[in-house]
């Protein structure tokens, strides 16, 4: 990392550990208002209105931190340091309907990232339709997320952005599960995190939860190949959410300036 990166970039982590505290648990508090946002645009429940349902949600609509954004070239840094150390490995599963999404959740230690000498423990994952970031204003069908927490409570969250093609490997051992799954946790067996397929150049940045209370202070880490999915596997995940729910991605917002850190090499 180029000496003036690498000072921007440790401020940003220690701005986001002073001003953002542990966030574990209203990450948590996202599933119990599923029912009361949608994502429809221009209605008082959507996107553009989550601040005004809860003042616990104020930050969607006053933070400066929020996610998703466009990840475009002209706000990119070119870093030269190591992005990351995945550790991941198989460990036991559940699968649940959180009524907005189809999550994955492993009970068993799944393994961690590492960002910076921070270990962060794999707890979930989750897709959205279509992809909640874009790159140079470009959306995909489709972006999974795979959510991790610290030991003190702080989140980074992996972004995998799809496109329509040849079925998605990792989904496709999970299919039989999206299409039964209910809103109590389903056991599927072990599940191998690494099979999503994460070697790639990066970008990253500091930002929010996609969803309410849109909680700000995550590290965010999007990957910059573009995987496929077939429209079955597109299907499956927008029939077994709620009525209303086939379409849960948050429109980009505004990066206020926000630096956004790229990464040239593989992990």
């Amino acid at each position: 990392m180029e000496p003036n990166t690498k000072t921007i970039f440790l401020f940003a982590m220690f701005f986001f550990d002073i001003f953002f505290p542990n966030i574990l648990l209203v990450y948590a508090r996202e599933v119990g208002h599923k029912a009361s946002y949608t994502y429809k645009q221009k209605t008082d429940k959507g996107p553009e209105g989550w601040g005004n349902i809860d003042p616990d949600w104020k930050v969607c609509n006053t933070g400066k931190f929020q996610s998703p954004i466009d990840l475009t070239n002209e706000r990119v840094s070119l870093v030269h340091d190591q992005a990351w150390k995945l550790d991941y490995k198989p460990a036991p599963a559940v699968i649940v309907n959180r009524g907005h999404d189809i999550m994955v959740s492993w009970k068993g230690d799944a393994g961690k990232v590492t960002i910076h000498q921070t270990d962060f423990k794999l707890v979930q994952c989750h897709w959205h339709t279509p992809s909640e970031h874009t790159i140079n204003g470009t959306s995909y069908d489709l972006e999974l997320h795979m959510v991790h927490t610290s030991a003190h409570g702080k989140h980074a969250v992996i972004g995998v952005l799809y496109k329509l093609g040849e079925p998605n490997e990792f989904i496709a051992k999970l299919l039989n599960g999206i299409k039964g799954v209910e809103k109590k946790e389903k056991d599927i067996g072990m599940v191998d995190p690494r099979e999503a397929r994460f070697q790639s150049k990066i970008y990253r940045y500091i930002g929010s939860l996609t969803a309410p209370p849109c909680t700000e202070g995550v590290i965010w880490t999007v990957l910059t190949k573009v995987n496929t999915v077939s429209m079955e596997q597109i299907t499956a995940l927008k029939e077994a959410v709620d009525d209303g729910f086939e379409v849960n991605s948050r429109p980009v917002q505004d990066p206020h300036g926000r630096s956004v850190w790229f990464y040239n090499h593989n992990v």
